[in-house]
């Protein structure tokens, strides 16, 4: 077959049809399985903090191509989070699983964290507020007394973006968004975001004008500024978003307590999934994350017990900057109390990597640190999966005493554990059962 005929599949499983996903994947693997597709040799990188086109990923991404990538990037480990839904869980792991990668998978919402009231964290413009994550999760399963949080987490985002098109349908008049027949079909189960918004809105303005002046002429009215790509570049996206959605434009509507769920909830949700809750780091500038000591103390106590940095956004290459100090602050605060770091470079805005250049000045010396937080909740993921003794769990809470052994452990089977050998953990029915037994038992099999 030739490389075009291998584009071709790579391109259908980004398709909206699984099936043609499923197919698509089957086919790249048997061509892989043949030698007429090489994969890079597993290397030390990882990602997993990668949107899916569930919940906007810039370069239409599904799960099963990034995880397809991700085996031919030669990752360790891969994971995708999507924002308020775990939509392609099953599918990135069953894709991991078939081409054998070491995979896991989170969800990130936005939460109020009532100590921090009066202080942005990390939302620009919206005291309170804090991006949050669950990392690990292995279904979509919950108890019965949270499936109406479950569907809350996706049902507010929607009504709140529904309002607002409606404001900024005012403010770009006559270009005029449709949510069912413009936005909706953009994302292939429906939870469509700011950043499917802001594409709609570039579609429908290219629709409105066919004329390139015009075009022009219009958005630079709204916009005030010509520093954008016709008709739908990332500048132009992200212009339309700073100046209709975000903070002090036409559509932003300031949240009060009771827009997002307090930061407590959504991790006694994260744990009823099966997850870790995991703080989000943004870059330290912000009032709030200048208090991370503190932070950190308030989300330990509601069951954090990790927390997510996206290092592309913690430097810029060769300048030692308060960016950079900050990074490597939280780091080694991070290390000192024994929290997992999980790291990854998001995809959700164009340009944005695939992986974070590990081998830089800046984020070479971390690499080891944060190879072993992807190691450690890889291996959450599957004892979770397999035999429901996960980094949060009773069994982990029984059988070590602090968080530097639980941490030990897991990065010791993340790191060992092959792919193929997954379901050797299944075979453990016993709670008594020992961590040395655990390692044991996948080292002979």
């Amino acid at each position: 077959m030739s490389d075009e005929t291998t584009q071709e599949l790579e391109q259908q499983l980004d398709s909206f049809d699984l099936s043609k996903r499923k197919g698509a994947l089957k086919k790249l693997l048997r061509m892989a399985n043949s030698g007429k597709i090489e994969f890079t040799k597993t290397g030390l990188d990882v990602n997993l903090h990668i949107h899916s086109f569930y919940s906007y990923n810039a370069c239409g991404y599904s799960p099963s191509k990034i995880a397809w990538l991700a085996k031919r990037t030669g990752l360790a480990v891969a994971g995708i989070v999507d924002f308020d839904v775990f939509d392609g869980l099953d599918e990135f792991l069953q894709a991991a699983k078939r081409i054998s990668l070491k995979a896991c998978v989170g969800i990130e919402s936005r939460v109020y964290i009532p100590e921090f009231a009066n202080k942005e964290v990390n939302s620009p413009g919206e005291p309170g507020i804090s991006y949050h994550m669950g990392v690990g999760l292995t279904t979509t399963d919950v108890p019965e007394n949270l499936k109406d949080f479950k569907n809350t987490l996706r049902q507010i985002p929607e009504q709140r973006n529904r309002d607002m098109v409606g404001r900024v349908n005012e403010f770009l008049k006559p270009v005029e968004l449709d949510y069912d027949n413009d936005v909706l079909p953009l994302a292939p189960s429906g939870n469509a975001t700011e950043r499917h918004i802001c594409l709609a809105y570039a579609r429908k303005a290219a629709a409105v004008f066919n004329d390139n002046a015009e075009l022009k002429n219009f958005w630079q009215g709204k916009l005030a500024s010509d520093k954008f790509d016709l008709p739908e570049g990332g500048d132009l996206q992200a212009l339309i978003r700073a100046k209709t959605m975000k903070a002090g434009s036409v559509g932003y509507v300031q949240p009060g307590q009771g827009s997002f769920p307090e930061m407590a909830k959504m991790n006694e949700f994260i744990l009823a999934a099966g997850g870790i809750p995991t703080l989000t780091w943004l870059n330290g500038l912000s009032d709030g994350e200048q208090q991370i000591e503190k932070l950190i103390e308030i989300a330990a106590e509601t069951g954090v017990e990790a927390i997510n940095i996206v290092p592309d956004r913690n430097f810029t290459a060769g300048v030692k900057d308060q960016k950079l100090a900050n990074l490597n602050h939280v780091v080694s605060l991070a290390e000192s109390l024994d929290m997992p770091i999980i790291v990854g470079t998001e995809m959700n805005s164009p340009g944005l990597k695939f992986v974070d250049d590990f081998a830089s000045e800046e984020l070479k010396p971390l690499a080891d640190v944060f190879l072993k937080g992807a190691h450690i909740v890889y291996a959450h993921s599957v004892m979770q999966k397999q035999c429901g003794m996960g980094y949060t769990g009773d069994w982990a809470k029984e059988n070590f005493k602090t968080k530097a052994d639980k941490n030990t452990f897991f990065e010791k089977l993340g790191s060992t554990l092959e792919v193929a050998n997954e379901e050797i953990l299944g075979e453990i029915k016993d709670t008594q059962v020992s961590p040395q037994q655990i390692l044991e038992k996948i080292n002979k099999g």
